[in-house]
């Protein structure tokens, strides 16, 4: 797939990654980097007697995991650079316990050419677990340049 094929108004499914373990040590990890350390996410022992029956993934943890799966999925042999745009809409639908495989399923739903050359693109992501359950749902944005645009 080309920059240029991303110009659309029909929406395309685009594939699914690879399975990603979401691991104690992530979680915690990503606990420490933010300062998020509520118990649900860091306390094993506490979390296994709660409706969960288990420490779970933080929210944004997960989305930080979408764009290694966007560049996965959506691979444009002329790229030249690419930029995260943000999200119209983001929704956590449900919990990863750690130890949880998750992957993205991308669809891109339009494109549009911009005056400085870039494309900039909208995907709908469906973050799934294992089981089959959607775990993040989103819309998001991206800017992609092709080799014969500036950036």
């Amino acid at each position: 797939m080309k920059v240029a094929d991303l110009v659309t108004t029909v929406t395309t499914p685009l594939g699914t990654s690879s399975w990603t373990e979401v691991t104690q040590e992530q979680i915690t990890g990503f606990a420490d980097v933010t300062g998020d350390q509520q118990w649900i996410h860091v306390d094993p022992e506490r979390a296994a007697d709660s409706t969960f029956g288990g420490t779970i993934a933080h929210g944004y943890l997960l989305l930080s995991l979408v764009p290694l799966m966007v560049e996965e999925v959506m691979v444009l042999e002329d790229r030249r650079m690419g930029v995260n745009y943000g999200s119209n809409r983001l929704r956590f639908t449900g919990p990863v316990r750690a130890g949880t495989r998750v992957r993205g399923r991308l669809a891109l739903l339009s494109g549009v050419r911009r005056p400085d050359g870039g494309v900039l693109s909208t995907l709908e992501l469906v973050l799934e677990r294992e089981d089959g359950t959607p775990a993040l749902v989103a819309e998001l944005l991206t800017l992609s340049y092709d080799a014969e645009q500036p950036a």
